[in-house]
């Protein structure tokens, strides 16, 4: 298979930086890129909606508009997916909050003209891994603000790990946390086969602890672990639930046939484990799970939804999925189960296709390599089932032996995908980037309730870009690339990313912690 690779124009065009003293004036007839209506990806005038501009609940009355504020970004195309809000306006920031959205001039210390540029809540990549000090600016480039390592991380929570990490000059840009392994934990402490009820016992004592000190979900990989099996995806199920947690699943196959042991059988067991433990469960990027069976993986999840069960997804949009040659995805007889070949799989970071020879020195290696395998009608339904969020499912690391979706994961959804496939308009899309991921992971982490919302009162983690330009720049043979369109990046009102580029002294991230039962 190939990679039919949609793209769009590669100019990039840095808007107006400016710091002015006093107030600036509101552009009339801001221009905004129309979503649904033209295959073109020119702009037009687009007027304001006449709606109030939205306040996070239970947060203070907004300032008074004399207000001199911190920063005030003037006359962008303010999008909140939460509300629906969606019009030209003023945001004023003070602190780490945004604390008005107004129709009128704000005055501000700082002001930055943002005229003809989308400002949004800023990115939730649910789906990420550790915030490595490589890979981690190129998801603030990318325009995300938390990164969350849902796949699972392969640490031990706190005391004696992941959080203690990230502190002092080791704060990350972004915001950041994470699941518990039951595959790495698992492996830690010695279970190599299926677990026996006592072993079952100490994984959930072990998640249960891991949720006080931290974690905000668990995640279970059969398919990388084969020998977790039902009993004990559906213990960690039950452990979830009584948690108020998420359960997230790489889930058992993932290929079309044979029956048994196909994607849809394996989205049969994840939908017995919400069942059976009332778990919430999220199933991870599902284009690369359903290949080839996409509608009817679609059909079943929906199913499970109507009778009243709490299922998600998620996607990356790429037609090509990425893993290590190591992992139990290329066991047995691979490109029967993907209908691919060796040439259909790339060494990730290079120009190098496969051959059975190099297959063998790679695998033995380990190295990661992405495969040509995924259709794009596959990608695109996804995207339009309203239940399913981004999830890059990668972090960049310093050997380049990544997939570009590290670095491009969403600027590839709202430029290529939105404005040039129109597969969906931009408020869905920002949804699926900002509230959605927030919403599947709040109830027990009051951060969460915070972000992924353009509201007075809500944490000012903001993402501005060109609707015209954004693009992923990222690729297999250079997947550590920043995205270009993203023109402003916030995070706790601290000015992350400008246009010439990341500021690396900016460390505003913080801790992503549930709150303790």
């Amino acid at each position: 298979m190939t990679e039919p690779s949609p793209t769009a124009d590669s100019s990039v065009s840095r808007r107006r930086f400016l710091v002015l003293g006093g107030a600036g004036v509101v552009a009339a007839g801001a221009l905004a890129v129309g979503c649904g209506g033209s295959s073109s990806s020119s702009v037009r005038v687009r007027e304001p909606e006449r709606i109030d501009p939205p306040r996070l609940s239970g947060s203070e009355e907004p300032p008074p508009a004399d207000t001199v504020f911190d920063t005030v970004l003037q006359g962008g195309r303010v999008i909140d997916p939460d509300s629906g809000y969606d019009a030209v306006a003023d945001v004023g920031l003070l602190g780490e909050r945004i604390a008005l959205i107004s129709t009128t001039a704000l005055t501000g210390r700082s002001v930055i003209d943002v005229s003809g540029l989308v400002v949004a809540p800023g990115f939730i990549d649910v789906l990420s891994y550790e915030p490595n000090s490589y890979g981690v600016w190129y998801k603030l480039g990318d325009g995300v603000t938390t990164n969350l390592g849902m796949h699972g991380i392969k640490n031990p929570v706190d005391p004696a790990g992941f959080f203690s990490s990230y502190t002092g000059a080791a704060t990350p840009p972004v915001h950041f946390g994470g699941a518990f392994s039951d595959q790495w934990f698992r492996d830690s402490i010695g279970i190599r086969a299926t677990a026996t009820p006592a072993q079952r016992a100490r994984l959930a004592e072990s998640l249960d602890r891991s949720f006080d000190a931290g974690w905000i979900g668990v995640a279970v990989d059969p398919e990388y672990a084969t020998s977790i099996d039902t009993e004990e995806f559906i213990e960690m199920g039950r452990t979830a639930q009584r948690n108020g947690m998420p359960l997230f699943t790489h889930v058992r196959y993932s290929a079309p046939e044979p029956t048994g042991r196909s994607s849809l059988d394996a989205i049969d067991e994840a939908v017995r484990v919400a069942r059976e433990s009332g778990a919430a469960v999220h199933i991870d990027h599902i284009p690369s799970m359903a290949t080839h069976v996409m509608p009817e993986a679609i059909d079943r999840i929906e199913r499970a939804r109507a009778e009243g069960l709490d299922i998600t997804g998620c996607f990356y949009p790429y037609t090509f999925w990425g893993t290590y040659l190591g992992s139990a995805r290329f066991s047995g007889d691979w490109q029967s189960r993907f209908r691919i070949s060796y040439n259909d799989l790339q060494l990730a970071g290079s120009t190098e296709r496969l051959t059975e020879a190099t297959f063998k020195k790679y695998q033995a290696q380990n190295k990661l390599v992405v495969a040509y395998a995924i259709p794009q009608e596959d990608v695109i339904a996804a995207a339009r089932a309203p239940w399913t969020l981004v999830g890059s499912d990668a972090i960049p690391e310093s050997s380049n032996n990544n997939h570009p979706r590290g670095a491009g994961c969403f600027s590839r959804l709202l430029g290529p995908y939105v404005r040039d496939l129109q597969a969906l308009t931009l408020t869905e899309a920002l949804a699926k980037c900002t509230v959605l991921p927030a919403r599947r992971l709040e109830a027990r982490v009051p951060a969460l309730a915070r972000k992924g919302r353009l509201q007075m009162g809500a944490d000012a983690d903001i993402t501005v870009f060109d609707p015209a330009t954004i693009a992923d720049r990222s690729s297999v043979e250079r997947p550590a690339v920043f995205s270009e369109g993203i023109e402003h990046v916030f995070v706790m009102g601290q000015h992350a990313l400008t246009p010439a580029g990341v500021q690396r002294e900016v460390r505003a991230g913080r801790a992503i912690k549930g709150q303790p039962a």
